[in-house]
């Protein structure tokens, strides 16, 4: 099914044949159909890259399920006069979100410039936005510092700096099955970037469940249920295309030509075939020594370019679509159409198939369905015969 943007659509979207927009205020009231705010706080470098990456994912990982979605932005998140145009042009105000409930939210990172994520100048936006989502949504997921700032926030647990930058595609196992997980490979791959991580004892010990994680590439993904929300929280960039990690390299050697960073920043690792590796090794010694933005005129892009592979793909789009459906079954649960997700002797954030949920409702529960209209009786009869197929 396809994702509808509500409001304007931005242009990068409608231009790809895609322009499905939902008229503000129209309402998503039907169980096929899910609600989520992206509230996208990336640099005005990187939004509207950002924007697609999302919509692609959920786009594909909605199957046969609606998506409406709504894009906001924090407060206090340093823009230019072009970033603000498009905030203004196809982003709904965060007074907006204040007095609505979302089935769902996604809450990117941006760029941190301070050590201490409190003394951001959005970091009383970000709480905010962090406590109302506690109550108003089924799930939330937190991607990259917004992870970091919601375990600091809800548990105090501080991230920790890294010698060097996290930075490339990194295979990661699954120490224990999770519902959002289902349906991965034994081994998933992730691409991460970032200069700090939180730390798998510190989480487990505050009741978080880490999904993913592996040596080198530390703490990937973990969840915990925070009041009415189960949180989701990536340390890495599921979303990500297979360019976006070259791109941040290009900006980072840019940077360092600029003399606005000391050091030459590091490849990313697991990321790059060898020929490629050789060209941007190459690079590095051409312009090692003489520090001038004008040398980016030689950098091989192009031809690294062509050798790219979206590697995590299909793992970042089955853990979207395993919470996609898990936000169809909570909806269908607050509406009576299903008993509670979770119930006997699985958590909330315990595994648990919406297929089964709904078998189990047909084979137990046939009197509730049998006295609901004909129409909603269809209704789920067609979707599970849908995801069986």
């Amino acid at each position: 099914m396809p994702l509808i943007i509500e409001g304007n659509v931005p242009s990068g979207w409608a231009e790809r044949g895609n322009p499905r927009p939902l008229p503000a205020g129209s309402g998503t009231k039907g169980t096929e159909c899910v609600s989520l705010a992206l509230i996208n706080n990336m640099p005005d470098a990187a939004l509207e890259d950002t924007e697609l990456q999302f919509f692609e994912l959920l786009d594909t990982a909605s199957d046969d399920v609606t998506v409406s979605l709504k894009l906001y932005s924090l407060s206090g998140i340093p823009r230019t006069d072009r970033g603000e145009r498009r905030l203004n042009s196809f982003y709904f105000c965060m007074d907006d979100l204040w007095s609505q409930r979302f089935d769902g939210v996604i809450v990117t990172g941006t760029e941190p410039r301070q050590p201490d994520l409190r003394n951001e100048p959005y970091w009383s936006a970000l709480a905010n936005a962090l406590d109302w989502a506690e109550s108003h949504t089924f799930s939330t997921i937190l991607s990259c510092l917004a992870a970091h700032a919601g375990v600091l926030h809800s548990d105090g647990i501080g991230r920790h700096p890294l010698s060097d930058k996290q930075f490339g595609v990194f295979d990661f196992s699954k120490p224990a099955a999770h519902r959002f997980t289902r349906g991965t490979a034994e081994r998933v791959r992730f691409p991460h970037s970032r200069w700090n991580e939180v730390r798998a004892h510190e989480l487990i010990a505050c009741g978080y469940s880490v999904l993913t994680q592996s040596a080198e590439g530390g703490v990937d993904s973990f969840v915990k249920k925070k009041k009415q929300s189960l949180f989701l929280h990536f340390q890495g960039h599921p979303e990500y295309g297979a360019q976006t990690l070259l791109k941040e390299y290009r900006r980072d050697i840019r940077r360092f030509l600029k003399a606005e960073r000391e050091t030459y920043p590091s490849m990313p690792k697991g990321y790059f075939d060898a020929a490629s590796a050789r060209l941007l090794t190459d690079f590095r010694d051409a312009v090692w020594t003489e520090r001038r933005e004008e040398l980016m005129e030689g950098f091989p892009e192009a031809a690294v370019a062509t050798g790219l592979q979206n590697t995590w793909r299909s793992s970042a789009v089955s853990i979207y679509r395993n919470w996609l459906q898990y936000l169809v079954a909570k909806k269908a649960e607050s509406s009576g159409l299903l008993p509670p997700v979770g119930s006997g002797d699985q958590r909330d954030d315990q595994p648990r198939g919406l297929i089964s949920v709904v078998q189990s409702t047909l084979r137990h529960s046939s009197p509730i369905l049998q006295r609901r209209p004909s129409g909603e009786r269809n209704l789920t009869h067609r979707w599970l015969q849908s995801r069986k197929k």
